[in-house]
């Protein structure tokens, strides 16, 4: 058994870091700045990055693991995006009951939620990337550690801002190019047809779930799903890409104190050198994600054993819609706690660079 225990973390890179290694840690742990610029230029290649990309994943799973109160990131994270889609629903309201918005309003508007939505997640991902790096020298809680990310709160608004003002630029070039370009492809039936196909379903448009209320009867609750809820999932979207681009600036932010300048071009400095890991590593989390979202088929065809089929626009039963909502909700429970392990993931990445153990080459056969 231990010669299949050696065998399984060498194939996926999980062998244990050498000793020395870990007397170099401190509070934040990350060595002195000499050590990251021992990391030549050009990235690396071979099985042996893959290899440790993927093992960056599992280890990032472990740590969850062993370090439930982790999850708190994955709870507040959630409640976040619960806050953006009842933010959406209110701008929607606003726009049917009083009037369509002009397009710079309602761009200003979605910023605004924007940025605030990206700065909550900011925050919260400098509490996880301090708890995570403290716990290594012993127990450490989320809470205790997102209180001390305070001390950065300057420099995380100012990230957040320009991660807002790059989120709605994308937005507006995935959702109207389409419209002005036909042939461009459009973001929002990609992230929508998970949630808002039959049996689950409410139909786009709100008078579907409320009845024949006059317009300006309608609650702000009745825009919250589906319309409130794909918005937020849109956006959601964008924002995972930001983070994937950007994985290592909150850590120089929180863990070496650079500034936010210093932050991103040591973060794009250090992902040109290791981009081979970083992607195979998303990638890796990316699958386990979407196996777990292809289970949506088995429950429509469970759907379609034991009900009539319908029109696709069709109110559910409340059976159906409660499960429905049951089922999205495990979804997305699913879903983050992936982007948590993923946080994980991409610190023990930016710790690696930096203690020199991404060294761009893979490594020696004879490490166990």
């Amino acid at each position: 058994m231990t010669r299949i225990s050696e065998i399984t973390e060498h194939w996926f890179g999980l062998c244990r870091k050498p000793p020395a290694v870990h007397a170099l840690q401190t509070y934040t742990g990350i060595p002195p700045e000499s050590a990251y610029e021992r990391l030549p230029d050009g990235g690396g290649g071979g099985s042996g990055t893959i290899r440790r990309g993927i093992g960056a994943a599992l280890s990032g799973m472990r740590t969850l693991n062993r370090n439930r109160q982790l999850l708190w990131f994955t709870l507040l994270a959630g409640l976040v995006l619960a806050g953006n889609t009842l933010g959406q629903a209110v701008l929607y309201s606003i726009n049917w009951t009083w009037a369509a918005q002009p397009f710079i309003v309602w761009q200003v508007l979605n910023f605004l939620l924007e940025f605030a939505t990206l700065f909550s997640l900011v925050f919260l991902l400098a509490g996880l990337v301090m708890s995570v790096s403290s716990k290594r020298e012993g127990s450490a809680s989320f809470f205790g550690e997102l209180v001390g990310a305070k001390k950065y709160l300057k420099t995380l608004f100012l990230w957040s801002f320009v991660l807002a003002l790059a989120g709605i630029l994308l937005y507006i070039i995935f959702i109207y190019l389409p419209i002005w370009f036909p042939h461009v492809w459009h973001l929002e039936p990609f992230v929508t047809n998970w949630f808002l196909q039959f049996p689950f379903n409410l139909t786009l448009y709100p008078m579907k779930l409320i009845g024949d209320l006059p317009a300006n009867h309608y609650s702000v609750l009745a825009w919250v799903y589906p319309i409130g809820f794909s918005q937020a999932l849109s956006y959601s979207e964008i924002n995972l890409l930001l983070f994937i681009l950007t994985p290592f600036v909150v850590p120089f932010i929180v863990l070496e104190q650079k500034t936010l300048m210093e932050a991103v071009v040591g973060s794009f400095a250090m992902i040109k050198r290791i981009w081979v890991e970083v992607a195979a590593c998303a990638v890796f989390l990316g699958v386990v994600a979407y196996g777990v979202f292809l289970t949506y088929y088995l429950v429509q065809a469970a759907h379609g054993m034991f009900t009539s089929p319908v029109l696709v626009f069709s109110r559910p039963t409340t059976t159906w819609f409660a499960l429905g909502l049951l089922y999205d909700l495990s979804l997305l429970g699913v879903a983050f706690v992936v982007a948590t392990v993923g946080g994980i993931a991409a610190l023990d990445l930016f710790t690696d660079a930096k203690t020199g153990q991404i060294t761009g080459s893979p490594e020696p056969e004879s490490r166990s």
